[in-house]
């Protein structure tokens, strides 16, 4: 059984990433969930997702999603709209900055430092959530 609204937050997270799901996304997304929540649940030995680790969660998926991409479908990268991933602009002086990385970072190596930091950030605050298995 997917997570409540986590197919809703995932598929909204990679947009907000530059990412638009496609029909043909379904059922690799729901696999992914499914299989984020299930290593999440064995390693807490909890039987629900919190609410607090449900962002935790979403990320991973995303991660794993376009770590997937990457690797299996799609070398080329035209896949992923790295613009909009990396990019923050000011409008105040007009100054446009990388999110990740420096302006000498190539494409791909940006998308594997958002794939890697998607799938790795907030993995310690599992820890608080943990249940002794006896």
């Amino acid at each position: 059984m997917i997570e409540i609204n986590m197919i809703d937050d995932v598929i909204n997270r990679l947009a907000s990433l530059g990412y638009t799901v496609i029909a043909s996304d379904s059922w690799l997304l729901n696999f992914l969930i499914q299989k984020v929540t299930d290593q999440i649940k064995n390693y807490c030995n909890i039987s629900e997702l919190p609410n607090r680790i449900h962002s935790i969660a979403v990320d991973i998926v995303c991660g794993q999603f376009l770590y997937e991409r990457k690797a299996n479908l799609d070398t080329s990268l035209s896949f992923f709209n790295l613009e909009s991933a990396v990019k923050q602009i000011s409008e105040g002086d007009t100054s446009i900055t990388y999110a990740i990385g420096d302006g000498n970072s190539t494409p791909e190596m940006r998308l594997d430092t958002l794939i890697n930091y998607l799938i790795n950030h907030g993995k310690n605050e599992l820890e608080s959530y943990r249940c002794l298995k006896w």
